[in-house]
């Protein structure tokens, strides 16, 4: 117990201290992580667009070749991106440009290259997302908008993406967890997000292990707020499960909705007298049929029986 309460004893004392380094780079931290996640899954969208846009062996060669390299280069960029870590992308981008270009290209901005990083970073992840998630989507779908005249585009923007969408979202959301958390490799470049107010607190305290736990608290609270707003989103999505709106659709007359007028017109179900008169007609109409279908069959034996007679006569 002693030790609980050193530590809360220690907590306190670093948030007396560094309180506003820490709730700044908690702000930046989420900041940096939604910015990044949304261009993100822009970049993944237009990656997983031109990896799924069919083509035949009919179509113009350009335009197969085309479309052919165009999946090789998105392959090259997933590939690289998704297997190499955030924080050596972030080395490369940021220490790289000046050294291969002596300075001539370079970063003025220290959150324009930390967005930069994580934006294409994630678009890595949500290409092959994106991709799975329309391919997930019935190909029906794709062959009735085509029926109705719908272009490729039209189809994408209007049917497939849409449901793609409500597809990847749980992969989406995860995506913007992870960033909250891989974020805090951006020190090595000098963002100034949450673990760097840890590192700059333990630098002048020497109190790892408190400004660890400050940090433990800190990041599961923004990912455990961050997947209760994901889960609420996800519902908004998938609409009211109630189904009292198609009873009342007056295009769906299912039993028990019908509105009756006041007054007993010959249409009215409740009217006896015009069930009756209905009952009556319908019934006149199939005796009506029957009697033609009758004589129709007495008439083809007669003329049956009178080519008979002829034939004995011959």
């Amino acid at each position: 117990m002693n030790k609980f309460a050193q530590l809360g004893a220690d907590i306190a004392k670093l948030w007396g201290k560094y309180g506003g380094a820490y709730v700044s780079g908690m702000r930046n931290t989420l900041v940096l992580a939604l910015i990044g996640t949304l261009i993100g899954c822009l970049i993944g969208f237009i990656c997983g667009i031109l990896n799924t846009i069919p083509y035949t062996k009919n179509d113009h060669p350009v335009k197969i070749f085309v479309l052919r390299l165009v999946r090789v280069i998105i392959r090259i960029y997933v590939e690289v991106f998704r297997g190499t870590p955030m924080v050596l992308q972030a080395v490369f981008l940021y220490y790289g440009l000046p050294y291969f270009t002596d300075n001539a290209v370079r970063f003025t901005s220290i959150w324009l290259a930390a967005i930069l990083v994580v934006s294409i970073n994630t678009g890595a992840y949500m290409a092959e997302s994106v991709r799975g998630g329309i391919i997930s989507v019935d190909p029906g779908q794709t062959e009735g908008a085509m029926a109705i005249g719908m272009t490729h585009v039209q189809t994408m923007v209007n049917v497939i993406l849409p449901q793609a969408l409500r597809n990847i979202m749980p992969q989406i959301g995860n995506n913007f967890i992870i960033n909250v958390k891989d974020t805090s490799v951006m020190f090595i470049i000098g963002f100034p997000e949450f673990f760097s107010a840890h590192r700059a607190s333990v630098g002048a305290s020497y109190l790892y292990f408190p400004s660890a736990t400050v940090e433990m608290v800190g990041y599961l609270t923004m990912t455990l707020l961050a997947s209760f707003l994901l889960r609420w989103m996800e519902k908004k999505m998938d609409g009211s499960s109630s189904y009292e709106l198609v009873q009342t659709d007056q295009l769906v007359m299912t039993a028990g909705t019908y509105s009756y007028p006041d007054n007993r017109t010959p249409f009215d179900e409740r009217n006896p007298e015009a069930v009756k008169s209905m009952l009556r007609e319908e019934l006149r109409r199939q005796a009506e049929q029957d009697e033609a279908l009758r004589q129709g069959a007495v008439v083809e034996l007669r003329r049956g029986g009178q080519a008979g007679d002829r034939k004995g006569e011959r």
